[in-house]
């Protein structure tokens, strides 16, 4: 770690986090009936290096938005509180629409991008998930991809950190996914906490991409019974709500709008 580095995460007395589902935290049941998240276990992560009731954090993420829609809603207000780090994850809802464009999306981040480094301290982009093992998703893979990269050029551009979901191998494993297999577990959303402080220069109780424990091997009805299972239960709901029209953050607000002490 850089003397700058550590500086750098020392002085953030404040972190919001724009985003969608991932970064509600959906797949991380936390009380209240809220979600926890990598964002959340990242905050804790943060206020552990300032003094007791010394930082404070705004969660504005809610699940199922689009680009647009987290860059009208969410972004204007993180100019408003102004926080010492920003966490901008977006654009993955709309990479996995039919028909969407990669290049045209980046187009548009950028621009949000460019709105948040002019307001707020230091703002952490994320990449899309290497998807090649993902149901439904896999197909997709070029385009996450392709978005991927234009999400590392924009950083560069702008200075920004960059949190690789692409190259953290130990989130490619079932168990760091939701039942749904669309959202991270808890232990796949601690794994990106982790290597988000990692980013940010902090020292981390332990590393993102420490290997599962082996697993006894599943026989292949085992696997048909758990994907038919899983096809009813969650892929024929979510096919339906994209052919009304509908989200799943429909009538869902931000669950922390404000920068409040951690």
């Amino acid at each position: 770690m850089t003397e700058t580095t550590e500086q750098n995460y020392r002085i953030i007395g404040s972190y919001a986090a724009l985003g969608d589902s991932f970064t509600e935290g959906v797949g991380d049941p936390g009380p209240g009936g809220l979600f926890l998240g990598w964002a959340d276990r990242l905050a804790v992560l943060l206020a552990d290096q300032r003094p007791e009731g010394d930082f404070r954090y705004a969660n504005l993420a809610v699940r199922g938005r689009l680009l647009d829609q987290i860059v009208a809603e969410q972004v204007p207000r993180a100019r408003e509180l102004a926080p010492d780090l920003v966490s901008f994850c977006a654009g993955g809802n709309d990479i996995i629409r039919p028909g969407s464009d990669p290049d045209d999306v980046a187009e548009r981040f950028e621009a949000a991008v460019a709105d948040l480094t002019a307001a707020c301290g230091q703002v952490m982009i994320t990449t899309g998930f290497d998807t090649r093992g993902v149901p439904v998703l896999k197909h997709l893979r070029g385009k996450v991809a392709t978005y991927s990269a234009h999400v590392r050029a924009i950083a560069d551009r702008y200075d920004c950190p960059v949190l690789d979901l692409w190259s953290l191998k130990s989130v490619q494993d079932r168990r760091a996914w939701d039942d749904d297999r669309l959202h991270l577990s808890p232990e796949g959303h601690t794994r990106v906490a982790l290597r988000a402080a990692q980013v940010l220069g902090l020292e981390v109780p332990a590393d993102p991409d420490q290997p599962w424990p082996p697993q006894q091997p599943r026989g292949s009805v085992d696997v048909t019974r758990d994907n038919i299972q899983w096809a009813r239960e969650y892929l024929v709901p979510w096919i339906g709500r994209r052919l009304r029209g509908e989200s799943s953050g429909d009538h869902v607000e931000a669950k922390r709008p404000d920068l409040l002490p951690l």
